[in-house]
């Protein structure tokens, strides 16, 4: 069904994966080329192949079966219509959730432990500093305070002409980025991690739900929530972080509408334009 498209894995070519990884970094990742049979860039200096989705440093290699691949995922350009999940697809999602959980393997980290430049907590504080952000002081990892300044510029702007965006901003409980940890339910690590992803929550009404490991807690099927129930920010808030590069939690199968997070290969990968402009 649709909705399944939320989280399935894109069927690209090392060449692709690499070369918009390249394209998205470009002043920390070299050109993609194909040595030693795979695709492989270098990040600052440290060569990763694509080894089969799981972007491993070449001493990495051999024991690609040790770790999941990476998430390069479908990402939709607009989120797709509701349709109400049957029993069959709830017990998938079920299962799914289950397996999520009680999983051995995880994503190698090297990567983007490279990338980012933190590969322990005290490396990561290193390179995050303090942006105001709706109001909020905020600590994001430094390469993305000019992307954060301009989507603020650019929704204050869109607050002068659009009461619901006005109203939104109005009703902010909370913004934080950095914090030091894994993504919760299981053992990779969040892009929080990096200062690479900014959560916005907002005060919600009639029981809205924001993240569906809260619904889940709860005992309801998160699965079946529909958006109309769910705390969603206005969708040009959502398109204004997207054309700067950060995909949104909403649209993901375990949605977490309140999160957004720096993933420009992301949109390269879906063929997805991003117009936002230095």
């Amino acid at each position: 069904m649709q909705m399944h498209l939320l989280h399935g894995q894109i069927p690209n070519t090392g060449e692709q994966t690499m070369k918009a990884l390249a394209a998205a970094y470009p002043d920390r990742i070299g050109n993609a080329v194909f040595r030693n049979g795979d695709w492989a860039v270098q990040v600052y200096g440290t060569w990763f192949y694509y080894a089969s989705g799981r972007l491993l440093p070449e001493e990495l290699r051999l024991k690609a079966a040790e770790y999941d691949p990476q998430t390069f995922y479908r990402y939709p350009k607009d989120l797709p219509e509701w349709k109400t999940p049957d029993a069959e697809t709830g017990a998938q999602y079920r299962n799914m959730q289950l397996r999520r959980s009680t999983r051995l393997t995880k994503r190698s980290q090297h990567f983007f432990d490279t990338l980012w430049r933190a590969s322990n907590k005290d490396e990561a504080y290193l390179h995050v500093k303090t942006i105001r952000f709706l109001g909020w002081n905020v600590l994001v990892h430094y390469s993305i305070l000019e992307e954060l300044a301009l989507i603020e510029e650019r929704i204050n702007a869109e607050a002068m002409i659009n009461p619901q965006v006005r109203q939104w901003i109005n009703t902010i409980t909370n913004v934080s980025s950095w914090n030091w940890r894994n993504i919760a339910d299981v053992q990779n690590r969040s892009f929080h991690s990096y200062g690479a992803a900014i959560d916005v929550q907002s005060k919600a009404q009639r029981g809205e739900e924001t993240y569906w490991l809260w619904t889940s807690q709860k005992g309801v099927d998160w699965w079946a929530v529909p958006y109309k129930n769910r705390l969603h920010p206005p969708d040009a808030v959502v398109k204004i972080f997207e054309s700067y590069g950060f995909v949104w939690g909403g649209k993901w199968l375990f949605y977490d509408t309140m999160h957004f997070e720096y993933r420009p290969e992301v949109f390269m990968l879906n063929h997805i334009p991003m117009n936002g402009t230095k």
